[in-house]
């Protein structure tokens, strides 16, 4: 039995007939009802069993007999199935059970979402520790006596000798080490000489030491780190929101919360938006704490994961830095969870189950009891609101590290000063790229756009080349030589002619991409060394580490990147931003359009200027007095965020009201107008509710599939999610439609 933390809620015995739920990672309902056999009576909830399903076995866990869950997200009870009718538990695996405080955390995500409690399990159980791990090696160490009548050659003596000097040793490595042949190991051991011990196998991680390095803090970061220590002694639940501009040492401060919380003997979680952001951020971790953490994300082979996953159960992991689907680790003594860039929309997941890890978060730490610290310069305006109201402690830090000052942000009107037909690039800002790598210093050039053009058309009779299975054009990518669809990953080498006209050589990019933009660049700045950052030319965390090097040790004079060169990055010799199109994002109906790229652009310009020498960004934009371009030369975010806080209070949008999305999607346009149309004549009709739509969504085809769209809007104090599942008990979708759910819904593509 493998060991455990018994709770309240694990000692409750199974039903009197030896009834139990077993949740699957299925997308049924809820639990399903089984029968434990004598031999697993004492089996509990969190238990990883395996029982019978159909002709097949499925794992499952043994779940609690009713969802904690408040009234309003509490679904419908299950029918009762007699008993006659069960079938036993096949095994309970050799595996730690998943602790109540996360079994309660499946339950509440999967109300909240509207999602299968299964699929939300299936989360914290696939592709981690369900397989078995390799079993401990065999090494040698010398008998305690040796055979009186073994025959000691030279060979034989050095690897007693060796053998002797250490701890048991693998036979291979034993024979290295002496400089002997296999057969002479084996032919010790079978002469008694050596006897044969399971290595134990190191812990997978070292535990970090909160006393290691700690940092040199005073003034303001002081008193922030002293108020974030005070946070996780006080062993419960609290919010706190870490406010502070670009290069104040946010880190820094929070990594002294997770310093109390090791020395409470309890474990850290922290949550990064963009795995490419974890190797330079275990780097600083090491550095402060003398060991790594556990990573959790996407990329880990499958042997790590199973490592990871059980050392998260048994404690052993007790930092973990990871992306959005570390949240559902099996933690057991979870005592700070952190949010860094909590503003980002890369914590929403979109497909499968929908959710925000952002505020799935704090609902982990209310249910752990632990404080959690939500981190950015640019804060979400949800945050911003429950500060307002009270719920969130705030806790700003106004002023950069050091002696390093905050840029100088100043736009270039493209009407006054346009760059060469066909060019991209001001003459402005080309002179301003020239003037930094003269002085030896390093210039960035930010575009959030991938490849080498957004649209290709033909110039004979404007036929615009087309995904084939979504309403969105092909990119250009031409270092590939293909055009490809950044939706559903649809690609075709770019062709000769026209596929309408067929007119040869016909077809032109309009538009640039960071791809185009590099290739200006290398002309316009021929012996400069350029490096390209984009999800493209980056494969992974690994990748993004060896460029962020290349920057470090100044191989690098011009960076041009997307959004990834917008996250945290540290680089103190870099002192101009250049972005090529910062009206990028302010266009379409997305109602958190402008927020998004205040957020965004303020982050990239805040890599300018770190260290001592100053810090200069120039915005390319067409319409210069727009909010957005003028709270960014201000510096003025505050100020920005009310007024949108203003334009968003009096239509009850979030934060000040609440969305629920559904999104209808089949294979033919029929089945998908039929099933939305029902779904708009069977609407809520409730005081304080709204229902918009349906229409066909702004991607109207998606991987094949025709979508609508319906948006419902409600005051802040209504929860949706019961008018949600009456609405949908209403509307049976039509034969091959689907009806996904998004609660919060942060995209209305």
């Amino acid at each position: 039995m493998p060991h455990r933390n018994p709770t309240q809620t694990d000692l409750l015995p199974p039903a009197p007939d030896g009834r139990v739920r077993v949740m699957l990672t299925l997308p049924f309902a809820g639990p399903l009802d089984y029968l434990l056999p004598p031999r697993l009576a004492d089996a509990r909830p969190g238990d990883i069993v395996t029982v019978p399903l159909g002709r097949r076995t499925e794992t499952g866990v043994i779940w609690d007999a009713a969802p904690n869950l408040p009234p309003e997200f509490r679904p419908p009870p299950p029918k009762e199935v007699a008993t006659s009718r069960l079938k036993p538990v096949v095994a309970r695996l050799d595996l730690p059970p998943l602790p109540a405080q996360l079994r309660q955390f499946v339950d509440w995500v999967a109300a909240y979402t509207l999602s299968p409690p299964g699929m939300v399990l299936a989360m914290a159980l696939r592709a981690n520790a369900l397989a078995a791990l390799p079993k401990p090696g065999t090494g040698y160490s010398p008998a305690p006596t040796l055979p009186a009548d073994l025959r000691l050659t030279p060979a034989r003596q050095k690897a007693l000798d060796i053998a002797a000097a250490g701890p048991p040793l693998p036979a291979a490595e034993l024979a290295r080490r002496a400089g002997v042949g296999a057969a002479v190991i084996r032919g010790l051991a079978q002469a008694g000489a050596l006897r044969a011990v399971e290595i134990t196998p190191p812990p997978p991680f070292a535990t970090p030491d909160p006393a290691h390095c700690p940092p040199t803090l005073g003034g303001n970061q002081a008193e922030v780190a002293t108020e974030l220590r005070a946070r996780v002694a006080e062993d419960s639940f609290s919010i706190t929101l870490l406010e502070g501009v670009t290069g104040s040492g946010k880190t820094e401060i929070y990594m002294e919360a997770i310093a109390a919380c090791l020395e409470a003997g309890k474990q850290a979680l922290v949550l990064l938006p963009e795995i490419a952001l974890s190797a330079q951020w275990t780097g600083r971790f090491a550095r402060r704490f003398g060991a790594e953490p556990a990573l959790w994300h996407s990329d880990l082979g499958a042997r790590l994961r199973r490592v990871t996953w059980r050392a998260v159960a048994d404690g052993t992991a007790r930092v973990v830095v990871g992306a959005r689907s570390a949240l559902f680790l099996p933690f057991d003594q979870l005592g700070l969870i952190i949010v860094d860039e909590e503003h980002e929309t890369a914590f929403k997941q979109e497909d499968g189950v929908t959710y925000h890890a952002r505020d799935m978060a704090v609902v982990r730490a209310r249910m752990s009891k632990a404080p959690i610290v939500l981190v950015s310069a640019t804060p979400s305006l949800e945050s911003l609101a429950n500060v307002g109201a009270g719920r969130y402690r705030h806790l700003k830090l106004n002023a950069r590290h050091g002696n390093a000052t905050m840029p100088a942000v100043e736009t270039l009107d493209m009407r006054a000063d346009p760059p060469e037909r066909g060019l991209f690039l001001s003459p402005v800002l080309t002179g301003a790229i020239n003037d930094a790598i003269g002085r030896s210093e390093q210039a960035m050039l930010f575009l959030n756009r991938r490849g080498y053009a957004p649209l290709t058309l033909c110039r004979t009779c404007g036929h615009r080349m087309q995904c084939p299975n979504c309403t969105a054009w092909l990119v250009e990518h031409r270092a590939r030589h293909i055009l490809t669809c950044h939706h559903c990953g649809y690609d075709e080498p770019i062709p000769q002619t026209c596929p309408k006209c067929a007119d040869a050589d016909s077809l032109t990019p309009i538009g640039p991409g960071v791809e185009r933009i590099t290739e200006e660049a290398r002309a316009t700045f021929p012996d400069a060394r350029i490096l390209v950052m984009a999800s493209d030319t980056l494969s992974g965390p690994a990748a993004t580490a060896a460029a962020v090097e290349r920057i470090a040790r100044r191989e690098v004079d011009l960076v041009i990147g997307t959004q990834i060169v917008a996250k945290g990055w540290h680089f103190p010799h870099l002192t101009l931003v250049g972005i090529v199109d910062a009206d990028l994002g302010l266009g379409g109906g997305d109602l958190r359009a402008s927020e998004r790229t205040v957020q965004l652009l303020h982050q990239v310009a805040g890599r300018a200027g770190r260290a001592e020498a100053p810090g200069r960004v120039l915005l390319q934009s067409y319409v210069p007095d727009h909010p957005v371009m003028q709270a960014l030369v201000s510096g003025d975010f505050g100020s920005f965020m009310e007024q949108e806080a203003e334009q968003r209070r009096p239509g009850f949008w979030p934060p000040y009201g609440r969305l629920a999305a559904l999104i209808v999607s089949a294979e033919t346009p029929d089945a998908a107008e039929l099933t939305a149309r029902a779904l708009g004549q069977n609407a809520p009709r409730l005081d304080g509710v709204q229902v918009l739509g349906p229409a066909p969504a702004p991607l109207a085809i998606l991987r094949g599939r025709h979508r609508h769209r319906l948006l419902l809007r409600a005051r802040r104090n209504i929860a949706v999610q019961p008018i949600m599942r009456e609405w949908l008990s209403r509307v049976k979708p039509e034969r091959g439609a689907r009806i996904d759910v998004d609660i919060d819904p942060v995209s209305f593509l």
